[in-house]
């Protein structure tokens, strides 16, 4: 009904539109989930004293 409505093309346009918010869905998931390993990873570091050097020095 829909792909009738955008003319002999419809179905080409829809499937375009489709794999375009499936890819950038999929992009999303990868950005939270490599941000979620990533923040992890700091976590750990900072656990076993590795600091940022753009954190400076503690005071001796």
């Amino acid at each position: 009904m829909l792909g009738g409505m955008l003319g002999e093309h419809g179905f080409f346009i829809l499937a375009c539109y489709g794999m375009s918010a499936l890819v950038l869905g999929a992009l999303a998931l990868w950005i939270v989930i490599d941000g979620r390993l990533v923040r992890r990873r700091l976590d750990e570091l900072e656990l076993r004293g590795v600091r940022r050097r753009s954190a400076g020095r503690e005071p001796s």
